[in-house]
């Protein structure tokens, strides 16, 4: 089995510039879920750099860990967000590249979007529906 998206703690703190301490704390605060596995054989998904991603998006906007906390577990918090700081050479994002055909591809940041997972899968569906319709209409015509 290949080892693709794992990650191990220094890995990790290399992608997204945190320190394996700092890491560990958001653990213990539990605003990270703990490695797949233990010990040596422990590692870190794509979902860990997502998170931490994220994490280091609010804290740039001025918003505490506690804070922080309340926007990712309290779905029904519906205090106001501060402005996102604009994204600067070198900065580091997360998004999805979807394949819709040859040539054609979506980019997505879903939680730019304000997409939940089903949001987004809802979203490429109906792209790759509409190219498909627009396609076949033009096909018909000639």
């Amino acid at each position: 089995m290949k080892n693709i998206n794992r990650y191990t703690l220094n890995d990790l703190c290399q992608l997204v510039e945190l320190t394996p301490r700092t890491v560990r704390f958001y653990i213990q605060k539990s605003l990270l879920q703990a490695p797949e596995g233990s010990g040596r054989g422990a590692h870190y998904t794509q979902a860990h750099i997502e998170r931490l991603l994220e994490i280091k998006k609010w804290q740039d906007a001025g918003l505490s860990l506690e804070r922080i906390s309340e926007l990712l577990f309290d779905e029904s918090s519906n205090k106001p967000l501060p402005p996102l700081k604009r994204a600067k050479p070198g900065d580091i994002e997360v998004c999805s590249h979807i394949h819709i055909d040859e040539g054609i591809s979506l980019t997505l940041n879903p939680s730019k979007a304000g997409l939940t997972p089903e949001q987004a899968k809802q979203l490429t569906l109906e792209i790759i529906l509409l190219y498909q319709r627009i396609a076949s209409s033009d096909k018909e015509e000639k």
